[in-house]
């Protein structure tokens, strides 16, 4: 039954995205299929062959190492409030690994082994999925940088760019989550190799699904090889470590402001749900519980994922991996994986504003565009997240 409810799943996420397209006749149907079996295969290698398995329990280590390394910079600037013996401070315990993780994906990006990265990963991706380079290494690059510091990759190439090359850009930057943000995540209990394979998938689902909501209608520009921007203005690493943990505590501060305002005000809203006996979970609770039952999950489960997705979608992801991260441990596996990999990303109503700003300040002639794709570019993001929920939920049945 959960194969079929899967596989039902799957058929209604491409489903919504019909629906949400704007040139439905032009979807190239063969670079859907090639995306799906695409995405199949890299769930298959990474969630049930041996070596792929091992390979992502490596690299979580090896990502999970790397980012506390940042203890030895927060234990020096905040002291004892680093220690869970002293208490919980979120914005040291969970948020302060952001800034020491935002100044090492700076230095990588300056002396550009980024670059090379992203570079080699996006040509693959670009033959593959039939897309241009600039497209593909946006694309690619999400998975390391932020929703607003891809593009600067590429950010030379924007003014020129389609609108459904920029339907991409939006679209992979709302799906995927950077790397400085990961520490944060997994400080709430969220496992590092779960966060990790949503990361890989998300590259080719963006791509598919931005694709079928804005099809390529226009001639690209001709471009023999894309040069990507890899110093930007830094002088030298020193100071590209030292603007990378300037960004990183802007993202705190972001981050801390946002949830502080987020969350009170949800709790006035519950306060006046309170007085007929419902609260604003208990809303999201029912009306995203429809994924949870078509990822396979059963009784109190399916609602709880529909609590989660709420959450992340009208709030944030913080808000969803907070209340997901303490229970995370006493679900099973296949439950807790793609309940994990459902929230993976910066799809949510908050998104809209900083995608628009962020981009238009690189290439303001681009702001119309931005403004007038940006709405079904978040809704085909939270789908990106949940299409890989559910492929890996598939997968996880055999």
């Amino acid at each position: 039954m959960k194969v079929i409810l899967n596989i039902l799943g799957i058929l209604i996420i491409l489903a919504l995205c019909y629906i949400l397209s704007w040139k439905r006749k032009n979807i190239d149907w063969k670079m859907v299929a090639k995306g799906l079996i695409t995405q199949f295969i890299i769930a298959i290698i990474l969630v049930k062959v041996p070596i792929g398995n091992k390979i992502i329990s490596k690299l979580s280590d090896g990502v999970t190492a790397v980012i506390n390394c940042g203890a030895s910079g927060l234990s020096f600037v905040f002291g004892d409030l680093t220690n869970p013996k002293f208490g919980y401070f979120f914005i040291v315990q969970v948020l302060g690994n952001i800034i020491f993780v935002s100044a090492l994906v700076s230095l990588l990006y300056y002396i550009g082994v980024l670059g090379f990265i992203v570079k080699w990963i996006g040509k693959a991706v670009g033959k593959l999925m039939g897309t241009t380079e600039v497209e593909s290494f946006v694309a690619v690059a999400n998975m390391f940088l932020g929703q607003t510091d891809s593009p600067i990759l590429v950010s030379k190439y924007l003014k020129s760019m389609t609108d459904s090359e920029i339907m991409v850009v939006l679209v992979s930057g709302m799906g995927s989550m950077s790397v400085s943000i990961l520490g944060g995540y997994n400080a709430l209990g969220i496992p590092m190799d779960y966060l990790l394979i949503a990361s890989a998938l998300v590259p080719v689902g963006s791509i598919m699904l931005s694709k079928m909501v804005l099809p390529q209608t226009e001639t690209p520009q001709s471009i023999s090889e894309v040069k990507m921007d890899n110093k930007g203005n830094n002088a030298n690493a020193i100071d590209a470590i030292a603007e990378g943990a300037v960004t990183g505590m802007q993202m705190v501060i972001a981050i801390s402001a946002s949830l502080v305002g987020i969350i009170g005000i949800v709790a006035v809203i519950n306060m006046f749900l309170g007085k007929v006996g419902i609260s604003l979970e208990q809303i999201f609770s029912y009306i995203f519980a429809p994924f949870g039952y078509l990822m396979g999950l059963e009784g109190q489960e399916i609602l709880m994922e529909g609590k989660l997705l709420g959450n992340k979608l009208i709030l944030n992801e913080f808000v969803a991996f907070a209340e997901l991260g303490p229970k995370i441990a006493s679900l099973d596996y296949r439950t807790g994986l793609i309940s994990a990999i459902s929230l993976c990303g910066f799809a949510n109503i908050s998104s809209l504003g900083i995608c628009v700003s962020g981009i238009a300040v690189l290439c303001p002639e681009k702001r119309a565009t931005l403004s007038r794709l940006v709405l079904r570019a978040m809704l085909s993001g939270v789908f990106v997240s949940i299409l890989s929920a559910m492929i890996v939920g598939f997968v996880t049945l055999f």
